[in-house]
């Protein structure tokens, strides 16, 4: 258990121990394939991440942002936010994801347990792809989104890093470009997010989160 406590991530994304003591012993494993909604946009930002952290010198300033409405998936229907920077030296796009949140507990244990994805979990009130705010302890992330254009065929690879191990997450779809407002508040959200409009995309279809290789 103390490795599913002990993942680098940003203040609000940490996991209480009361918190994992109820997380389910198991969840399935590698890949998962699901079904989802979904708004995705970037922001020029600063570093969020310390000195100490191995990814600290390889941050670009452009921070890749999404809500995720999971319509099914291997541990069923939830929702996620999270945030994180794109990093230097890699051909295809590369993330760090420090913070990630979701409203389900079995999918806190997957993401922690199978990718080192640092999950903690939120309350989501509104709909992805319009209007939704994810809030957590002492912290909020609001996303408004104004789509634009036409829908679009959508497919392509994204790889995270989360320590020496990268995971590929594919997704084929439809999207439609759009503007994202954010609105985030927090010790380290509110100064790394802050509020903006930024462009992004909205986009549905099938997303498939591989095995950290």
């Amino acid at each position: 258990m103390s490795s599913l406590l002990d993942l680098p991530c940003l203040p609000e994304s940490r996991l209480p121990p009361e918190l994992a003591a109820r997380l389910p012993a198991t969840t399935p494993g590698p890949p998962w394939d699901c079904e989802v909604r979904a708004v995705v946009w970037l922001q020029r930002a600063p570093s969020p991440l310390p000195s100490s952290s191995r990814f600290a010198g390889r941050v670009r300033p452009v921070t890749l942002g999404a809500v995720v409405d999971y319509l099914s998936s291997p541990v069923g229907p939830y929702r996620e936010v999270f945030a994180g920077p794109l990093l230097r030296g890699t051909l295809l796009p590369v993330v760090h994801i420090p913070f990630i949140a979701v409203d389900s507990l079995p999918s806190v244990h997957g993401g922690r347990a199978h990718w080192a994805l640092p999950k903690t979990t939120a309350s989501f009130t509104g709909d992805v792809g319009s209007s939704v705010t994810a809030t957590g302890e002492g912290w909020s992330v609001s996303v408004g989104t104004r789509a634009r254009g036409p829908r679009l065929p959508l497919r392509g690879p994204l790889r995270s890093a989360q320590d020496e191990r990268r995971t590929t997450v594919s997704l084929r779809g439809r999207g439609r470009p759009a503007w994202v407002h954010v609105a985030a508040s927090g010790l380290t959200l509110g100064g790394w997010l802050g509020s903006g409009r930024h462009p992004g995309v909205v986009a549905e279809g099938r997303m498939v989160v591989g095995p950290p290789r």
